[in-house]
């Protein structure tokens, strides 16, 4: 499955893969994940919002278990941020199988739609539509850096847009969602287990800032008479690292799009978007006031005008603690100590879904922690741990 997928939507030069929602690297993901399902004789659904479930069992039968995750990516991101728990769930069915396990529940696999945002600047898309998280007004105002529409680009892939929304007869099926992650840190490498069970994730946002300034010669114009937003936003930048290392946070401006883009002019725009996150709400707050404040203060003296909006943002989420319990005590029979419960600082489905449904996630060792690049790894050894660990997971759920 590993080496079936992962020539799909990869960048010759980059080595990074480019799985942008509503395209052709995306329809081949689809296709494979389909092909899957297929190949096991599982009832295979598309749902309203263009989600991808692949059922074992009745659907309609209820208190159903779920796992899965989703197979886009970020811009040259790596081969395992979401597809390792997609491959990892079929490899666990099959593991099912081979145990010959007796599910008395139904059981599913799920692909989630546009997970990562690449495209329209939204993350988890997918999941926050069936969830009721995201408006079908506001998903329709979402647009690429292209102009193209969500619904322009839904169509153009061959499906409704204006059937999308709230999912709440699917949700009700659905008794607990696994998810399985490669983790995006270094916290298993460093206390040596291969899976661990995830406790929070952080709350986080995406804001965007615009600094306009005016356009001028690079050349002819005296510094003194510049009203130059790079300078404004280059402070900016520094402020965010140095409130986030004050807080024990973390801040990042990844994204930045410049106008008129010369080498021989000042800008009139620099627009950035800082993305943040905390262990915390209130020191989230704290980080992000202080970043704006700072970037008001640089922009007042620069003589530059400052807009600053919240495109995104997702609230702490604590993971059951009776799900999440139960997870520990599953894996705990078979292993020679308890594993690992720990935070994160990135977002996934599953925390979109929690507030729907009970959630949990297991996250497999990156022994680099580095993630969202395509030197992100896990080593076999680890992936096939994360397999048995989901499996007994699944088959501890879906048994009793």
């Amino acid at each position: 499955m590993w080496r079936d997928l992962a020539p799909i939507g990869r960048d010759a030069s980059s080595r990074g893969y480019r799985r942008y929602a509503w395209t052709g690297a995306d329809a081949d993901c689809r296709a494979w994940f389909k092909a899957q399902s297929d190949a096991r004789g599982l009832t295979y659904e598309l749902d309203r919002n263009g989600n991808q479930w692949a059922w074992l069992g009745d659907p309609a039968a209820g208190d159903a278990v779920v796992t899965g995750s989703h197979l886009d990516s970020v811009p040259d991101g790596g081969a395992f941020d979401g597809p390792l728990g997609v491959v990892s769930s079929f490899a666990a069915l099959d593991e099912l199988r081979a145990r010959d396990a007796k599910l008395g529940k139904p059981l599913a696999i799920v692909n989630f739609g546009d997970e990562e945002g690449a495209r329209f600047g939204l993350a988890c898309v997918g999941s926050r539509l069936t969830a009721g998280r995201l408006t079908v007004e506001a998903a329709h105002k979402l647009t690429d850096g292209d102009g193209v529409t969500l619904p322009r680009a839904m169509e153009a892939a061959g499906y409704d847009p204006y059937g999308i929304g709230p999912d709440p007869e699917r949700l009700a099926r659905i008794g607990a969602f696994v998810e399985l992650h490669v983790e995006q840190g270094r916290a298993l490498d460093l206390s040596g287990d291969p899976v661990g069970i995830a406790s929070a994730i952080w709350p986080h946002g995406r804001w965007r800032f615009d600094f306009r300034g005016e356009a001028n010669h690079a050349g002819t114009t005296r510094l003194v008479d510049r009203r130059d937003p790079m300078l404004s936003y280059a402070e900016t930048v520094l402020a965010a690292r140095r409130e986030a290392e004050l807080a024990g946070a973390v801040a990042t401006f990844g994204k930045i799009s410049v106008e008129p883009n010369g080498v021989n002019a000042i800008p009139s725009l620099v627009r950035g978007w800082l993305d943040s996150r905390a262990a915390d709400q209130s020191t989230l707050d704290t980080v992000v006031t202080g970043i704006e404040k700072a970037a008001r203060e640089y922009a007042e003296r620069n003589g530059i005008d400052l807009e600053v909006v919240r495109e995104s943002f997702t609230p702490v989420v604590e993971f059951e603690d009776a799900l999440r319990d139960e997870l520990g005590s599953i894996l705990g029979a078979r292993a020679e100590r308890p594993l690992p419960v720990l935070g994160t600082g990135a977002g996934h489905d599953a925390g979109i879904l929690s507030g729907s449904i009970p959630t949990a996630m297991l996250f497999v060792r990156n022994p680099t922690g580095v993630s969202h690049s395509p030197a992100e790894f896990a080593a076999e050894d680890d992936c096939v741990a994360g397999v048995t660990a989901l499996a007994d997971v699944l088959e501890g759920l879906a048994c009793r």
